[in-house]
């Protein structure tokens, strides 16, 4: 857990995380026409979104969850690990458009991997450690720049809607950021899991000219466990 004396910017974190979140609330995210719409989980019904709990039932529980004081693990292939705080996990995000996610990072190279978020952009503060970071822009952009930043304790950082970003802990202590992020379910495409671990695996002729390597670099990537940190 993180020391007494990190609450105090965790707080001031999260406020302002929800602040500018607010802000960046993306239009494919249903908007509210009540006080609130507090989702209703116990349904087989699907829908873009999810159904309003009757008001009349609704508690403080349902705007509350404290899974974000507890670190994560980070024993696994890619050391780090990502505690989402989204509507699946608080009933009452729903319609309101934003979401946050505690991102712990192991000691000497602790990696969120290369990912995006189809529905959302990101906001991240780091609360501790030393973060490189960075997001690589989409083809038309004069060919996938990348942008990147080492990030400090306070620091701030904004990943673009759907563009692959990633952050990877450079310093020698565990790290720990946290994220807003501008959808109730902003998603997450993990890139090296969906390309070679996809079920069914796509064709090896499809990877092998897209990647310009043999086969057996497919075969051998595609035989991996791809650890999924989310």
């Amino acid at each position: 857990m993180m020391k007494g004396a990190h609450f105090p910017a965790t707080a001031a974190a999260f406020a302002l995380l929800a602040l500018a979140t607010f802000h960046l609330v993306s239009a494919s995210d249903p908007s509210s026409l009540q006080d609130f719409c507090v989702a209703l989980k116990n349904t087989d019904v699907f829908v873009n979104g999810k159904f309003c709990k009757d008001p009349k039932l609704v508690t403080e529980d349902d705007f509350f969850f404290d899974g974000l004081r507890m670190p994560g693990n980070t024993s696994n292939a890619v050391g780090s690990k990502v505690t989402p705080a989204n509507v699946e996990q608080i009933a009452g995000l729903n319609t309101l458009g934003i979401s946050l996610a505690r991102i712990d990072y192991a000691p000497n190279g602790g990696l969120n991997p290369p990912h995006t978020h189809p529905r959302a952009s990101e906001f991240l503060v780091v609360m501790e450690g030393t973060l490189y970071v960075g997001f690589v822009t989409s083809n038309t952009d004069n060919g996938n720049r990348l942008f990147t930043k080492v990030l400090y304790p306070g620091d701030v950082f904004v990943f673009p809607v759907g563009l692959i970003h990633f952050q990877f802990n450079i310093g020698k202590v565990k790290a720990v950021a946290i994220a807003g992020l501008s959808s109730q379910n902003p998603g997450v495409i993990t890139i090296a899991n969906a390309v070679f671990g996809s079920k069914p695996p796509i064709k090896l002729d499809v990877l092998t000219k897209a990647f310009q390597v043999d086969n057996n670099v497919v075969q051998y990537l595609q035989n991996q466990f791809w650890y999924d940190n989310n």
